[in-house]
C-alpha cells in the first residue's frame, strides 16, 4: 500500500528518532557530567542551562565549562573553543553540496543540529537528498538535542542536591561514544592509517603535556591518512601501467 506524502514523512520522521536512539541513549553519563560539572563549577541553574540550548557541543561545553570557571580571558575561551569545534567546518564542507540547494531554513536548521553523530548518519550518498532524507536527518538531529538537554537538565539537578559527580568517571562516556561512531567507518587502510596514528599520538602527547595534544595528532593523522591513499592509489597507477605495457 503506498503512503500518503504526509504519511512518509511522518514514516521517515519516527525512524529518524529510532535510529538516532542509541547515541541518545549513549551520551547519558556525557551530559549529566556536563550539567554537574557546571553547578559543581559555581554556574547558576540558568547559566548551566543555557550551555547545552545555546553551545550544543559536549566538548566544547566541557572545556568552556572549566576555562570560565578558571576565569581564563575570553579571548582564550574563544580561541580554544573555537578550535575543539573545528571540525564542525569540516562537516560543514563535506555536506555542502547536498544542501547548497536546499532553502535557508534548511541548512540553518540542520547547521546547528550538525554533531559528529549526525554526521555519521550523513554518510550515505543518498542522505540529505529530498524532502524526505531531510526530515529523517531533522527528526533525528532534533531527538539528539532533545535528549542532550534532558541528560544535562539530570546533571544539573543532581549536581545542586548530589556530591561531586565529576569524580564518578563519567566522561569515559565521550571516549565511548567516539568509538562507537569511528570503528563502524574504518572500511579501507587509509582510513584505519588514520585512526591508529591519531589514537598513538594523542597517547603520546597527552603523555608529554602538550598543550592542543588532540589538535595536533588530528592534524597528523589526516596527513598520514592521506599519503596512505595517495601511496595506494600511486601504486594502483603503476600496477595499471605494468598491465598495458605488451
Amino acid at each position: 500500500m503506498s503512503l500518503t506524502k504526509k504519511q512518509a514523512a511522518v514514516v521517515m520522521a519516527q525512524k529518524g528518532c529510532l535510529d538516532m536512539l542509541p547515541l541518545n541513549l549513549a551520551v547519558l553519563p556525557w551530559g549529566i557530567l556536563c550539567g554537574s560539572l557546571a553547578i559543581q563549577k559555581g554556574f547558576s541553574v540558568l547559566e548551566a542551562l543555557l550551555m547545552p540550548l545555546l553551545v550544543f557541543a559536549g566538548a566544547a561545553q566541557l572545556v568552556a565549562t572549566e576555562l570560565i570557571a578558571n576565569n581564563v580571558p575570553l579571548a582564550t575561551i574563544l580561541f580554544t573553543t573555537l578550535i575543539i569545534s573545528s571540525r564542525h567546518f569540516l562537516y560543514g564542507l563535506a555536506l555542502r553540496d547536498k544542501l547548497k540547494h536546499q532553502p535557508l531554513r534548511w541548512r540553518l536548521g540542520l547547521g546547528f543540529l550538525l554533531t559528529d553523530e549526525l554526521f555519521a548518519f550523513s554518510g550515505e550518498p543518498k542522505s540529505l537528498r529530498g524532502k524526505l532524507r531531510l526530515i529523517y536527518a531533522l527528526f533525528a538531529g532534533g531527538s539528539f538535542y532533545l535528549s542532550w538537554l534532558l541528560w544535562n537538565i539530570t546533571g544539573i539537578i543532581a549536581g545542586s542536591y548530589l556530591p561531586d559527580l565529576t569524580t564518578l568517571g563519567l566522561d569515559f562516556a565521550i571516549a565511548a561514544t567516539f568509538i562507537a561512531l569511528v570503528i563502524p567507518n574504518i572500511i579501507n587502510i587509509p582510513v584505519a592509517v588514520t585512526v591508529i596514528v591519531a589514537a598513538i599520538l594523542s597517547v603520546i602527547f597527552n603523555l608529554l603535556h602538550w598543550q592542543l595534544d588532540l589538535v595536533l595528532a588530528s592534524v597528523l593523522a589526516m596527513y598520514a591518512g592521506y599519503f596512505t591513499s595517495r601511496k595506494i592509489e600511486k601504486n594502483k597507477c603503476k600496477q595499471v601501467n605494468r598491465e598495458v605495457k605488451p
